[in-house]
């Protein structure tokens, strides 16, 4: 018998005797409370009085949203609390009535309800500490003291299986760990980084690696902030991860996530609208969505019987498939309709092809097809949305709705508006927790973390994304972020002045340094106004206005652009990215609008030598092992960043359509098929909606280029070399190997 063996059976041994005489003698447990929290008794909202539904509850004061007084009593026992990340607050008395609205778990809360006062920050004691825990947790509870050898025991254990390379073979293990002790937050941070770092990168294919990413953020945002929803360090670490595994380059893998994470969410909640506007709405239609069928029958009549005629038409199949409201079956209709969509799926002839191979995707183009049903689909797609992103992601769309509206434009299919969800949610739902000198920098790191996310799609957040396509993501920056960072820079730089280790000066180093990366992206974009708003407004700050006064900012403005990229490519990938990018977004801009070709010629010669210049660097054409340019890929060649830059100037809505619609018709022919397919089918719903439809039609406006069926099948056999070139390299690796 094996010495590991030997180990498991006495250790069971003392777990069963543990059981049954430790269960008997189970202590009163003493514990913290940990949080402040309202004390509250539901009310008619018209008398402010109880009634016979009336119940009391408790609410954190840090999972307010928003709080308002509708009856006033006056009494002697005030009442008074900061939230939503002490940037409001709310002050009252003891048996006042107020409209509240807070987050519960996944879901937002809104009640009328009266104020019985506020406690926290004691003890409470309590001799039923298991009562409705899972099987799980009232054992590790009976156990007691003997927990600790039993998780010492596994804790060594899944070590030396990670060193022999029974990584499959750990994850038992590892979700043991964490229910024995699930309130612990330092155990699941260490497993999901031992997941997504250590183990991933001992793997030998990128789909290995992803496996072990996605294991590692799924085990902390599944399941460990669910026990700790407002463990601050948690949600810091889950955003990192996020900001530096997926969106970052030092793994080899990197380039394999971002066209992964991209391709799930795309799936799981469709392209999003351009318009800042439009993405608020679409996100806010998804926050508001029905609960259930049933209210989804009730607010769109045919809703449930689409529901019914679906499933009995998947029941018909005979596959095996069938209707369940989960993620699967969301990312199965995801996929469905993503064919739809693309020009890469239009391309290579996936929407015949699978409509004649594959009997799901037929029944879902005769249900889900019909034209008539359209309110009835919608509906029910962003009720299973809803449903799949509290229960399989666990995060809140009413949350996502408001950041969304709040703070910028987020594209979900980003890796960092992943990051700057889990921070933000981190720093409101747990900020009391860390109130103490001591404690305040894991507050400051974690507000870091998720104003970096902001920065970072600033400079990357327009994505070009295509699931059928070997392609990686177009990654474009997105100036709207410029004046949303200004505003939460100042927040947090107010929030963090007094902490210890120069909290604010921190934040205001940050602030400095990207207002400087934007104004040379905006000049470099051609819109000169408003690079000098932010320059005038930088030397007010940091200049000549400055705490110590100085001539930073007194040069002429192109003189200070121009400086500021000496010696930035070598260290910055993501500048050399963004000159180019904002280079020929002014070249398509006035060089076709304003009749001024040789303006684009230059943007074109400058892009392309910039190009040419960052991919020839030392260190830049280091290949991974999975057969990409780790940081050479991160911009490309020249004719992907022209047709992403070409895309985004036709579908940008700060310029008139029928301004965009005239260079495109001024473009060239090379330039217009690029573009064509992936943003016709946008341009012409907003064609619809504006005056031109009634002087022409959309294809007289938006013509065809000649040689598109040529070009198609030139970009089809591209990415069918490009998908084998990878596939070649991973193989002669796991060869050697």
């Amino acid at each position: 018998m094996s010495k590991d063996r030997i180990i498991q059976i006495v250790a069971l041994a003392f777990a069963v005797t543990a059981v049954f005489g430790a269960g008997r003698i189970l202590p009163t447990i003493v514990e913290k409370a940990g949080q402040e929290h309202l004390m509250l008794t539901t009310v008619d909202p018209t008398t402010g009085e109880p009634n016979d539904e009336s119940e009391a509850i408790d609410v954190f004061t840090s999972m307010v949203r928003s709080i308002e007084t509708t009856m006033t009593f006056a009494g002697d026992e005030p009442v008074e609390f900061i939230f939503d990340a002490g940037t409001r607050d709310w002050s009252g008395n003891v048996g006042d009535v107020v409209e509240i609205t807070y987050r519960d778990g996944a879901v937002t809360q809104e009640l009328t309800a009266r104020v019985d006062g506020i406690d926290g920050y004691a003890l409470r004691y309590t001799d039923a500490s298991i009562e409705g825990a899972p099987p799980i947790v009232a054992l590790g509870t009976a156990i007691g003291a003997l927990r600790g050898l039993i998780v010492d025991y596994l804790w060594i254990k899944v070590n030396m299986m990670k060193e022999e390379g029974q990584f499959y073979e750990v994850m038992s293990d590892a979700d043991l760990i964490t229910k024995l002790q699930p309130r612990f937050s330092q155990v699941w941070a260490f497993h999901g980084h031992n997941m997504a770092y250590n183990i991933s990168v001992l793997t030998n294919t990128p789909e290995e690696r992803w496996d072990w990413v996605k294991a590692g953020i799924n085990l902390v945002r599944n399941e460990g902030l669910r026990y700790n929803p407002n463990d601050v360090v948690l949600h810091k670490e889950l955003a990192f991860w996020f900001a530096h595994k997926m969106d970052g380059v030092s793994d080899d893998g990197h380039l394999h996530y971002k066209r992964e994470h991209a391709k799930e969410w795309h799936y799981l909640l469709g392209k999003p609208p351009f318009n800042a506007e439009d993405r608020v709405l679409w996100m806010e239609t998804i926050a508001n969505a029905a609960e259930s069928i049933e209210e989804a029958e009730a607010r769109v009549p045919g809703t449930a019987q689409l529901v019914e005629d679906l499933r009995e038409a998947l029941e018909q199949t005979g596959s095996g498939f069938e209707m369940s409201f989960d993620r699967d079956f969301l990312m199965s209709i995801g996929k469905w309709n993503a064919v739809k969509q693309s020009p890469y799926a239009r391309i290579l002839g996936l929407d015949s092809t699978f409509a004649k191979n594959d009997p799901i995707y037929a029944i879902f183009d005769q249900v889900l097809g019909d034209p008539a049903r359209m309110d009835q689909v919608r509906e029910f797609v962003n009720f299973l949305r809803k449903k799949t992103l509290r229960e399989d992601y666990n995060m809140d769309p009413e949350v996502m709705y408001e950041y969304t509206r709040d703070i910028g434009p987020i594209d979900w299919r980003h890796p960092q508006a992943h990051a700057l969800y889990w921070g933000k949610l981190g720093s409101e739902r747990g900020s009391k927790r860390y109130e103490d000198a001591e404690d305040a920098y894991n507050v400051l790191n974690n507000d870091r973390i998720w104003l970096q996310a902001m920065q970072a799609l600033a400079k990357s957040g327009l994505l070009n994304v295509d699931p059928f396509s070997n392609d990686n993501p177009g990654r474009l920056n997105d100036s709207r972020w410029i004046r949303s960072i200004d505003q939460y820079f100042r927040e947090l730089y107010g929030k963090h002045f007094n902490s210890r280790g120069g909290g604010g000066d921190t934040f205001a180093n940050f602030h400095e340094n990207f207002m400087k990366y934007a104004i040379r992206d905006l000049w470099r974009a051609g819109e000169y106004e408003d690079a000098q708003e932010i320059y005038e407004y930088l030397n007010e700050l940091y200049g000549e206005g400055g705490v110590i006064p100085n001539a930073s900012y007194t040069v002429p403005i192109d003189v200070f652009v121009k400086d500021q990229t000496t010696g930035e490519y070598e260290m910055q990938p993501e500048v050399a990215r963004s000159d180019v990018y904002a280079a020929l977004r002014r070249g398509f801009r006035e060089g076709l609008l304003l009749n001024k070709p040789e303006i684009l010629e230059d943007a074109v010669k400058f892009a392309g030598e910039l190009t040419l210049y960052f991919q020839g660097l030392e260190g830049s054409d280091y290949t991974s092992k999975f057969g990409e340019s780790r940081i050479k890929d991160l911009i490309g060649d020249l004719e992907t960043s022209v047709r992403d830059i070409f895309q985004e100037v036709l579908l940008n809505d700060s310029l008139p359509l029928i301004d965009r619609l005239q260079i495109y018709a001024k473009a060239g022919e090379d330039q217009k098929r690029m573009a064509f397919d992936e943003v016709r089918p946008l341009l012409e719903m907003e064609f619809a909606r504006s005056p031109l439809a009634s002087a022409l039609k959309f294809d007289q406006a938006f013509k065809e280029p000649p040689g598109m069926e040529a070009y198609r099948s030139f970009r089809a056999a591209a990415a069918a070399r490009e998908g084998q070139r990878r596939e070649d390299v991973i193989g002669a690796e796991a060869e050697e190997k």
